[in-house]
């Protein structure tokens, strides 16, 4: 089972992580961000931006390895590539 570690990194405008996805010896670094207004849409408040990510990553996970993830991107983006992302982390939440 992987280790994901996230951690809020900063800004005004909207939330922005670095996110460490270890497994055993190996592991991948991503930046990933968040719009307040994503966020809000995607968890409907019921969890952190932090928990929404860390949940995020585990459903990534679930398809496909930790070296296939992006490197930096949006939140949102995983919608374009499972586009049962958006039904399913909501359910999760």
């Amino acid at each position: 089972m992987a280790e994901i570690d996230v951690r809020p990194t900063g800004r005004d405008d909207e939330y922005e992580f670095d996110v460490t996805v270890r497994e055993g010896a190996s592991e991948s670094l991503h930046t990933v961000t968040l719009s307040r207004e994503d966020h809000e849409r995607l968890s409907g408040g019921a969890a952190s931006p932090e928990a929404l990510v860390a949940e995020s990553f585990r459903f990534l996970l679930e398809r496909e390895p930790k070296e296939s993830i992006l490197r930096r991107f949006d939140l949102t983006v995983i919608g374009r590539y499972f586009p049962e992302y958006e039904r399913e982390i909501r359910r999760r939440l």
